[in-house]
């Protein structure tokens, strides 16, 4: 034979050979495949399908927190405590939150769980994953604290739309509340986007109840007692009108002397109101109450005491000239300034 058919021989044989020993591999394994492949299939519908139901009761579980915050912002005392775009923002942050954690679980242990069937060691990914996490939780710790701030802060309804909140950084009336920033409008108009991982404190004006305080200055000479009983008129007459006497929650309290000096006296009241309506009902106190003084002859002292100026009396001296030497006719000067008589010649 030649070293040609020899060859060819030889590589039909191992040709053979090869697909032989992979029909028989194959053979061998296809059951073991075949169960792998439908395990996989399993995994991957059980997942989704839980994904998406896990989802849906989230959805729905969010919709009824907000049908439920429209329906009580419907009735007379529910819209004064319950502020519904508040509300609906909260709900939607925490819904987030919690479809994107259950994706993450349901998918991650879906993944891992395929990995497994397919005979793959997870020690070395599971190692390789944790030293990524930390890489990355080191280079963008920023973003997660801010992230984390803004979950526990929505959890805990620390503030929320409409609030008017100190947050040490920027102050002012929250516009909306994210899980990593928040966006506040200041007092003229500007908008602060504040990252939640730098708020240390947070100083909310509009939970609960707020305090109107009034200083009241008044000669010092006047009646106490008139100022105090026109005080509470006053009040009481501004919280039978509208609006404010749904921004009063208690009558006006008048507390005593803040103040006592020379010439003046400083009497403060004090009021509870709605929350965010303190501003406003010291500025309408303070407009009644100066005109009820006005109405009951009450002097309110400020500045320079209108009393001391009146009897301030004016200086004799001022309308008078400074003294002059030429007044007296006997001095040198007077003598000085009279006019030379040229001397008459002789002989006539």
């Amino acid at each position: 034979m030649s070293a040609s058919t020899t060859t060819t021989t030889t590589n039909f044989d191992h040709a053979q050979a090869s697909a032989t020993n992979a029909a028989d591999y194959v053979s061998q394994n296809w059951a073991g495949w075949l169960a792998a492949g439908l395990q996989i299939l399993l995994i991957v519908v059980i997942a989704v399908v839980l994904r998406v139901a896990v989802r849906r009761m989230i959805t729905k579980f969010i919709e009824r927190m907000n049908r439920g915050a429209e329906a009580a912002g419907a009735t007379a005392l529910g819209g004064l405590l319950v502020n519904a775009e508040r509300r609906r923002q909260r709900s939607e942050a925490i819904g987030s939150v919690l479809r994107s954690v259950a994706s993450f679980v349901i998918l991650g242990t879906a993944a891992l769980t395929v990995l497994s069937v397919l005979k793959i060691n997870l020690a070395p990914l599971l190692a390789s994953a944790g030293v990524a996490g930390v890489a990355i939780g080191f280079g963008a710790r920023n973003l997660v604290t801010d992230f984390l701030s803004g979950v526990f802060m929505i959890l805990e309804d620390q503030y929320g739309v409409g609030d008017v909140i100190d947050a040490g950084v920027a102050s002012g009336t929250v516009v909306e509340v994210g899980l990593r920033v928040t966006k506040l409008r200041g007092d003229e108009g500007e908008i602060w986007y504040v990252r939640n991982g730098e708020v240390k404190r947070i100083g909310n004006l509009s939970q609960g109840w707020a305090t109107a305080l009034v200083d009241v200055q008044v000669g010092y000479g006047q009646d106490l007692e008139r100022a105090r009983t026109v005080i509470t008129a006053a009040a009481e007459e501004m919280a039978k009108t509208q609006p404010w006497d749904e921004a009063l929650w208690e009558p006006v309290e008048v507390l005593g002397l803040q103040s006592v000096a020379a010439d003046s006296v400083v009497i403060q009241a004090q009021a509870r109101t709605m929350p965010g309506k303190s501003a406003a009902v010291a500025r309408e106190l303070r407009w009644r109450i100066k005109q009820a003084f006005d109405e009951a002859g009450i002097a309110i002292v400020g500045g320079t005491p209108l009393a001391a100026a009146d009897e301030e009396q004016a200086d004799p001296a001022a309308g008078v000239a400074a003294p002059s030497a030429l007044s007296n006719p006997d001095s040198a000067q007077s003598a000085a300034a009279q006019p030379i008589v040229s001397p008459r010649p002789p002989g006539r």
